[in-house]
């Protein structure tokens, strides 16, 4: 037989230990007769999340991590995960969740008012995006290094992707903007992995695609890669040449919200 793989036994833990410490009253089911383990049995959480008992136990015993979304969902159901147990259950098996909550991706409760304080904070340029690459606030450097973008008024575009293969002025602001721009789409690519069918980001693929051929071209390349910071150099139309080092934090309580930093270098 094939021995299990490291993913596949650690899939197996999370989900041996989600269905130990479950009660049958907590699921609605009789604590009926004596029970050998504490938890429920293999076969309860098999009924409860529409699978088979035989399936179940292979998974369970890291002898397979070929599990579909939609199972795995209904695994998480079964075993009561909360959304922070969920999302590591699907970690584990690499898999993007379909059932992911849209408030998340939106930012919840955090709206703009309450962001602004933390990139006041700052000292130096800092902003918030949310899952569609959207600044919801910035502080005053951040608007004074991205004029043309944060410290435009009347504020017509607030899309990052957009101002980047939109607006006239980045091609010329951004430092090497033609391997900056395919990297934002590659990293883009990657950060909305898991939302493959949100509306709003179809439809914003759909319209750069549209409206400007050099994202068209990068979004074909197929390129993915992980948004992780790094240099960052512009030439500002009054302070000339600005380098910084870009750093990129996700919110503990909003994980689709990134609020980047850049440290003059």
């Amino acid at each position: 037989m094939k021995t299990p793989s490291e993913a596949s036994l650690k899939l197996a833990a999370f989900l041996r230990a989600g269905r130990e410490r479950l009660k049958p009253d907590e699921v609605g089911l009789p604590a009926g007769g004596r029970r050998r383990a504490a938890g429920l049995r293999r076969e309860e959480v098999a009924q409860l999340a529409g699978i088979s008992t035989t399936w179940y136990t292979w998974i369970e015993q890291g002898r397979t991590v070929a599990v579909s979304a939609r199972a795995l969902g209904a695994l998480a159901g079964a075993l009561k995960l909360s959304r922070a147990e969920r999302a590591y259950l699907f970690e584990l098996a690499a898999l993007a969740d379909p059932g992911r909550p849209a408030a998340d991706g939106d930012g919840g409760a955090l709206q703009q008012p309450a962001l602004q304080p933390l990139v006041q904070a700052v000292r130096t340029p800092a902003y918030v995006l949310d899952r569609h690459w959207d600044a919801l606030a910035w502080n005053r450097p951040a608007a004074r290094l991205f004029g043309g973008w944060l410290g435009a008024r009347p504020m017509t575009e607030r899309n990052l992707l957009r101002y980047v293969f939109l607006a006239p002025q980045a091609r010329t602001f951004i430092a090497d903007w033609a391997e900056r721009a395919q990297r934002l789409v590659a990293e883009y690519r990657a950060d909305t992995a898991g939302e493959r069918d949100d509306p709003a980001g179809r439809a914003l693929v759909g319209g750069l695609c549209s409206e400007s051929p050099a994202f068209d071209a990068a979004w074909r390349s197929q390129r993915v890669l992980a948004r992780e910071g790094g240099a960052r150099r512009f030439h500002h139309p009054r302070d000339g040449l600005l380098a910084y080092e870009q750093f990129t934090l996700r919110l503990a309580q909003h994980a689709a919200l990134k609020l980047i930093v850049l440290v003059p270098a």
